[in-house]
C-alpha cells in the first residue's frame, strides 16, 4: 500500500501550492484560469466546476467533460476548470467572473461542492443567462424546472441504499459483533448525509455492534489519516471495522491503520481505480462504483446541447430534469470483472443518450 503514502504526500503538496498560488494571485495559470481560449461563435465555451483534479474521482468526471468534448470535434484542452478546492464561495466567484467573462454564452458543469452554494450559482446562471447542469449537491426543495431552460439538469446518486449495502458487507464480516468507526465527508453535501444515513440503516439491524463515533474528514485523504489516528489513540483495540464514505479516505484510514500495525476490514465508496486494487488485494472489503466519467461527460453535454438548442429542457419530463446516476458495487467476487470493463478499458458512451444509464427519477422521502 506504499501508494497510499504517496497519495498523501502529493495531497499535502498539492493543498501548499495551491494555497501559495492563491495569496500571490496565480491560481488559474493553466487549469483554474477564468481566461477563456479564442473560440469562433459555433464554439461554446464549456466549463466544468469542481473540486479537484488530483483526486482520482474528480479526475475521472472531468476526464468524462473531456471525452464529450473530443466527441463533438472540441479539443479536450477547451475545457474551462473552474477548481474550487472544496470552497463554496470560490465555486460562486469563479462561476459569476466566467457568466461576466462570456456575457453568459456559456455550458456549466457544476457540483456546487455543498447544498446550500447551489441556489446561488443558478440564480446567477439563470440571471446571466447561461446554462448549467448539475450534479449531487441541492437542496430539496430547490428544483430545475423552477428556473426555466437555464438550470438544465440536476444528477445525484441514490447513496443511502448502496451505502447500507456496503456497511452490511463490512458487519457480516465482523460477524455481527464488535465496534466501528465511521469517516464521513462534508457535513453539508448530500452525499455525505446519505452515506451515513445508509450505514445507520444498516446499523439498526446489528445490535451486536457498537459505533464508536463517527467524524467528518472532507473527502481528504489526509485529514482522513488523521481523524483515523485520533480513533486508534482513543479506542485502540475497541475499534474492530471502519466505515469510510468514499475512497479517498479510505486510503488515509488503511495508512493509519498500517501505522499502527492493525488490519481491520474496511468500506469505502465511489470505485476508484486503486480503491479496485485494494479491493482485489483484499485490503478493502467493497466500495461502490458510480460511474464518474459517464457523470461527468453527460453533466456537460446537457449543459452543451441545451445551450445550442439541440433540445429544451423545459419540454422535458421531471425525470429527466432531476434523475440519479448508476451504481455498482465491488465487491472480492466481482472486482475483477468491473476492473477489466470499467477501469482496463473505458466503455464508450452515447454522449447524446442523456439519460439511457440512468435507473430513473430523484425520488425525495417528503414526496
Amino acid at each position: 500500500m506504499s501508494f497510499i503514502k504517496t497519495f498523501i504526500e502529493q495531497e499535502t503538496a498539492r493543498r501548499r501550492d495551491f494555497l501559495l498560488a492563491s495569496a500571490y494571485g496565480l491560481v488559474g495559470a493553466g487549469t483554474a484560469s477564468l481566461g477563456l481560449p479564442a473560440f469562433a461563435q459555433a464554439n461554446l465555451p464549456v466549463a466544468w466546476s469542481y473540486r479537484d483534479r488530483n483526486n482520482p474521482y474528480w479526475h475521472a468526471i472531468v476526464s468524462g467533460g473531456e471525452a464529450f468534448l473530443e466527441s463533438i470535434g472540441r479539443k479536450k484542452g477547451e475545457l474551462i476548470h473552474l477548481l474550487n478546492n472544496g470552497s463554496s464561495e470560490k465555486s460562486l466567484a469563479d462561476i459569476k467572473a466566467l457568466l461576466s467573462k462570456t456575457g453568459g454564452k456559456v455550458a456549466i458543469a457544476c457540483d456546487a461542492n455543498d447544498a446550500p452554494n447551489c441556489r446561488p450559482v443558478v440564480e446567477s446562471v439563470q440571471k446571466a443567462g447561461g446554462y448549467v447542469s448539475t450534479i449531487w449537491n441541492k437542496e430539496d426543495s430547490l428544483h430545475p424546472w423552477d428556473f426555466g431552460d437555464n438550470w438544465v439538469s440536476h444528477m445525484s446518486w441514490s447513496d443511502e441504499g448502496p451505502a447500507e449495502q456496503t456497511a452490511r458487507i463490512l458487519f457480516n464480516a465482523m460477524g455481527g459483533k464488535g465496534a466501528i468507526v465511521g469517516v464521513g465527508g462534508i457535513a453539508a453535501n448530500n452525499p455525505a448525509v446519505e452515506r451515513r444515513n445508509g450505514m445507520m440503516k444498516a446499523l439498526k439491524d446489528f445490535p451486536g455492534i457498537e459505533l464508536l463515533d463517527y467524524q467528518p474528514a472532507d473527502w481528504a485523504t489526509q485529514k482522513a489519516n488523521q481523524v483515523m489516528q485520533g480513533f486508534l489513540t482513543r479506542f485502540g483495540k475497541k475499534i474492530t471495522g471502519v466505515f469510510c464514505a468514499n475512497d479517498s479516505m479510505a486510503y488515509g484510514v488503511l495508512e493509519a491503520l498500517k501505522a499502527d500495525g492493525r488490519k481491520l476490514p474496511v468500506v469505502a465508496y465511489d470505485g476508484n481505480p486503486e480503491a479496485t486494487d485494494l479491493v482485489i488485494k483484499g485490503d478493502l472489503l467493497a466500495t461502490c462504483f458510480t460511474n464518474p466519467h459517464w457523470g461527468g461527460g453527460i453533466t456537460a453535454a446537457l449543459a452543451y446541447h441545451a445551450a445550442i438548442g439541440s433540445f429544451k429542457p423545459s419540454k422535458e419530463p421531471k425525470e429527466h430534469r432531476e434523475f440519479y446516476g448508476p451504481t455498482v458495487m465491488v465487491t472480492a467476487k466481482d472486482a475483477a470483472a468491473f476492473k477489466a470493463k470499467y477501469i482496463s478499458a473505458t466503455p464508450k458512451y452515447d454522449w447524446k443518450d442523456f439519460w439511457g444509464p440512468s435507473p430513473g427519477g430523484i425520488k425525495y422521502k417528503s414526496a
